[in-house]
């Protein structure tokens, strides 16, 4: 094998593993101990200075997006279908993701390999804004987990609250834009995923 002496886009560069999208490797821009939201920035592969956390909480877990995912035309009009509501669209950004695991894991701009559990199905200013849940794989305590429903209940109101939140001005909290319809499976988590990778491949990979 030949080394790589370029650093891959963490959106376009990376795979998505071989038993995708049942097991992925994922991107992590954020972990609960930061207080800066970092996110990535599209065109130079680069991890950016989002904004300060206006608010004291934190990322419940793990946070980053799924490379060659694309929250684009399927992805709106599946959150539509499923919402009863035709003006959804797709936010255009990769699938978020949020991964528990047991051990602390202090710094992002790293690879994970995980196992979708569910997800949280957010809408912010119309826009389709999944959030996937998955656990790290061999993780001693959440790893064999199958599906979202056997998380915790704090721990899924915990997420659930942190998006509520997270975009909330201190100065202004009932302008809020983030709305949370529903906790869903792991079998509506991998077809979101599909749809993303859908678009993706819609997006930048069909000529």
């Amino acid at each position: 094998m030949k080394p790589n002496y370029y650093v891959a886009h963490p959106w376009h560069g990376l795979e998505l593993g071989p038993k995708a999208p049942d097991e992925l490797d994922v991107f992590i821009e954020l972990t609960p101990q930061d207080t800066v939201k970092y996110e990535i920035d599209k065109a130079s592969g680069f991890i950016r200075v989002d904004r300060p956390q206006k608010y004291s909480n934190r990322s419940p877990t793990l946070y980053g997006f799924i490379p060659r995912t694309f929250s684009g035309e399927a992805s709106g009009k599946h959150c539509s279908e499923v919402v009863g509501r035709p003006d959804i669209i797709g936010d255009g950004d990769p699938i978020d993701i949020c991964v528990l695991s047991v051990n602390p894991i202090t710094h992002g701009n790293m690879i994970l390999t995980v196992i979708p559990i569910g997800g949280l199905r957010m809408i912010d200013k119309g826009e389709a804004d999944d959030k996937i849940v998955a656990v790290l794989k061999g993780d001693e305590v959440f790893g064999e987990i199958k599906d979202i429903s056997e998380v915790p209940k704090a721990l899924v109101n915990k997420l659930h609250h942190y998006f509520l939140t997270y975009k909330l001005d201190p100065n202004s909290p009932s302008t809020g834009t983030v709305e949370i319809t529903e906790v869903y499976d792991r079998k509506e988590a991998i077809k979101v995923i599909q749809f993303g990778i859908e678009d993706y491949i819609k997006k930048f990979v069909t000529v």
